[in-house]
């Protein structure tokens, strides 16, 4: 395998998970990732962190951070009872 294709590959893996590129460019990292069992690696691993931050990025806010947030970027009117 040219490893100037392995280093472009790589180069492109988080634009390809993030889907930012053309449709001719996913079609050419694909299948450099189908003949790559190196580069393959990588991509199964970059995206299973991607997977897994994405899951963990879901939890919910508690309302009071929140609030506090928003008062502090000034996006809400202030609370009275706020220290």
């Amino acid at each position: 395998m040219d490893h100037g294709d392995c280093s472009e590959t790589l180069h492109e893996l988080y634009h390809f998970l993030d889907g930012e590129l053309t449709d001719e460019k996913r079609v050419q990292i694909r299948q450099h990732l189908e003949a790559c069992p190196p580069c393959f690696e990588a991509f199964d691993f970059e995206a299973e962190i991607k997977q897994h931050l994405a899951q963990k990025c879901r939890d919910r806010m508690p309302d009071d951070l929140r609030a506090r947030i928003a008062r502090a970027i000034g996006h809400a009117e202030p609370d009275p009872a706020a220290p």
